[in-house]
C-alpha cells in the first residue's frame, strides 16, 4: 500500500494553495474538472480523508465517496449531452495511478467520440471555466 504524502496536488487544492473548477463540495468530499481532460465535464471525485488509495480509507469514506460519484454522474452527462459515463479508479502507480490521493474519475462518453489520452494536455482555461459552469447549473 502506498503511503499518503500530504503535500500531493490534491491535497494542495483542499488546502486552497492550488485553484479548481470545483463543481460540488461537502465536508468529506470535493469534485473539480481533471484541468487533462479525457472527455468534455471530466470531473475528479476526491475525498478529504488522507488515503493515497482504495485501500487506505476507512469503509464510511468510502461509502460517501462514491455516493457522491453516484449523484453526480447522471447529472455531469446530462449537463454535456453525453450518451453514457466511464468511471474509472486507479490503484498503484503500475495500474496508472499518478495523484497518490484517493480520488474517482467520471468521464463523460459521447457516442462516436474517442477518449482523449490519459495525461493529455491542459485544458484551455477558458473552455473548463464555461463546462464547470454548465454542470453547476444542473447541479
Amino acid at each position: 500500500m502506498a503511503s499518503y504524502e500530504p503535500d500531493n496536488i490534491f491535497a494542495k487544492i483542499l488546502k486552497g494553495e492550488i485553484p479548481c473548477h470545483k463543481l460540488y463540495e461537502d465536508d468529506d468530499t470535493l469534485a473539480f474538472l481533471d484541468i487533462m481532460p479525457r472527455t468534455e465535464g471530466h470531473t475528479l471525485v476526491i475525498t478529504k480523508e488522507q488515503a493515497p488509495d482504495l485501500f487506505g480509507i476507512t469503509p464510511q469514506g468510502l461509502g460517501k465517496l462514491m455516493a457522491v460519484v453516484q449523484a453526480l454522474a447522471p447529472k455531469i452527462k446530462t449537463a454535456v449531452g453525453a450518451d453514457g459515463v466511464l468511471i474509472q479508479q486507479f490503484n498503484g502507480a503500475a495500474a496508472g495511478q499518478t495523484v497518490f490521493h484517493l480520488h474517482v474519475h467520471i468521464l463523460p462518453i459521447k457516442d462516436g467520440v474517442a477518449l482523449g489520452p490519459q495525461e493529455g494536455g491542459m485544458a484551455e482555461p477558458d473552455d473548463l471555466a464555461m463546462t464547470a459552469e454548465k454542470i453547476r447549473t444542473s447541479l
